[in-house]
């Protein structure tokens, strides 16, 4: 028996589109916010931390976060994009967030202006994860491009090369 949404399609065509919006528009607004900045600023941060070769990761992180995003966004290749997605969110966990904790907000203290919040731990990034993980696991859903070529392929009216 398959349970129909209001629309009358099945529950199942709608579950990927929010996963896809927010994990793709999050890592986007996150690779803006970097070249906006410029990259040279985000270099410095991965200089700081220690890691290799920081203008190179710093602009491989930016576009990581732009180009899979919207892939993701756009239920494009979903399956392809999250790994170097997964990839940028663990360094994340492992050099910067895991030292904090786990919850990603951290109230300190509150007076006259406004509230005053520590370093996030690694909540926001577990939850990236998570929904890559269901994405990989679920696809993109067939109202996304990847469910659009799967269609393709399967009438045969695109060949695989």
């Amino acid at each position: 028996m398959k349970i129909l949404s209001p629309g009358g399609l099945p529950i199942g065509v709608w579950q990927a589109i929010p996963l896809r919006l927010i994990v793709g528009y999050g890592f986007m607004e996150h690779g803006y916010a970097k070249m906006a900045r410029g990259a040279d600023s985000f270099s410095g941060i991965l200089h700081a931390l220690g890691m290799p070769a920081p203008d190179l990761l710093a602009w491989a992180t930016i576009l990581v976060e732009l180009g899979c995003g919207l892939a993701v966004l756009l239920g494009a290749l979903t399956r392809l994009a999250a790994i170097p997605m997964a990839a940028v969110l663990l360094v994340a966990i492992f050099t910067v967030h895991i030292g904090n904790g786990f919850s990603s907000i951290k109230l300190l203290s509150v007076d006259a202006a406004g509230p005053h919040f520590g370093q996030p731990g690694a909540e926001a990034d577990l939850l990236y994860l998570a929904g890559l993980a269901a994405l990989v696991l679920g696809g993109a859903g067939p109202l996304s491009i990847d469910g659009w070529l799967a269609r393709r392929l399967s009438s045969g009216r695109v060949r695989p090369s």
